[in-house]
């Protein structure tokens, strides 16, 4: 479920979603994952709203993924000879 946070780095509310809480000494601690910013932060739970209908119909800025089955090459690049071999 998306819920809004707000983050103290980007002073702003944010579209995310809850990954894990626990409990500090004196309140609760969320890991969430912003939607649009795709990063993991730490919030307290009293920094987290339900999310109103027009804000979750606004399409997300940062999807995860992952790279599957890719291999790194290297591609040089020979500005003499004006020729890039992979």
């Amino acid at each position: 479920q998306i819920c809004v946070v707000f983050s103290e780095e980007l002073k702003c509310w944010c579209r995310a979603v809850i990954k894990s809480i626990m409990y500090c000494t004196d309140h609760y601690q969320t890991e969430c994952f912003l939607v649009d910013y795709a990063k993991y932060i730490f919030v307290k739970a009293k920094d987290i709203r339900l999310a109103l209908e027009a804000f979750m119909q606004i399409p997300y800025r940062a999807k995860k993924c992952r790279l599957y089955r890719t291999k790194p090459v290297t591609l040089r690049v020979d500005f003499c000879e004006d020729t890039a071999k992979i």
